[in-house]
């Protein structure tokens, strides 16, 4: 537990009440992959489930331990209501959500107000949340290398799905501020979803980035083509073709 939590330090404002069940960077792909849990969504939906969290939000001087309960209380809802897969709702992009994707929310001390407001917030947050994992999913599948595919091809398409991922979650998240620790789930999450272990895909995404990413630096392209280089010949020992 402590080698966890040394690891993942960044990413306390996402765990709700420390439960990694419920902390998105812990997910397996299979909790939060679109393709295989439905999310059955329409108007009346939405207007109960943001009259339930509205009735949820804190008042105005409620203390930040409060708030912070709100933000716990509203993840174990959703994921109870819709799945795992909801607890990134407020994996936000930044400082004060950890280094995600999410832009319809910050944090506890400058996105919780009003209840009508805070619900809307959340809401959006939660569907800008299942838009990224549908995106994802696509390029997942785009990105695979193809089945019976040789040692070279399927490290040629390795190399390619890395630093394009890595690409992607740069450019979503401004390499702001824990950016890097998105990127190590989307390519764990990747690897997960062509067949590999969870443990192995994390154990191999750790290797090829070693560290080299940190916060509010965008990775030059040299060192985004030399982890996935790492990443295809860590897992397929071949140099992958460079004339394609």
């Amino acid at each position: 537990m402590i080698a966890r939590l040394s690891y993942c330090a960044w990413f306390w404002r996402n765990t709700t009440a420390i439960n990694y069940e419920l902390a998105p960077a812990w997910l397996p792909w299979s909790a939060v992959d679109p393709d295989h849990i439905p999310f059955a969504w329409d108007e009346a939906e939405a207007s109960e489930i943001t009259a339930v969290i509205a009735s949820m939000v804190p008042p105005d001087d409620a203390r930040r331990e409060e708030k912070h309960r709100f933000t716990t209380e509203v993840t174990v809802l959703l994921a109870a209501r819709y799945g795992r897969w909801t607890c990134g709702w407020h994996w936000a992009a930044g400082e004060g959500g950890g280094g995600g994707v999410v832009t319809h929310w910050c944090c506890t001390s400058h996105s919780i107000g009003g209840p009508a407001a805070t619900a809307a917030k959340v809401v959006a947050s939660l569907l800008e949340w299942r838009d990224w994992l549908e995106e994802l999913a696509e390029r997942f599948e785009q990105l695979a290398p193809p089945t019976g595919a040789n040692a070279e091809d399927r490290s040629w398409h390795l190399e390619r799905a890395a630093t394009r991922l890595v690409t992607v979650v740069m450019d979503r998240t401004g390499a702001e501020c824990g950016w890097y620790g998105l990127c190590h789930t989307v390519l764990t999450w990747f690897l997960s979803s062509t067949g590999m272990g969870t443990q192995d895909a994390k154990d191999a995404v750790d290797t090829a980035i070693g560290g080299r990413f940190k916060s509010w630096t965008a990775p030059s392209r040299t060192l985004i083509d030399t982890v996935g280089e790492n990443l295809a010949v860590d897992l397929t020992g071949v140099q992958p073709y460079r004339e394609r």
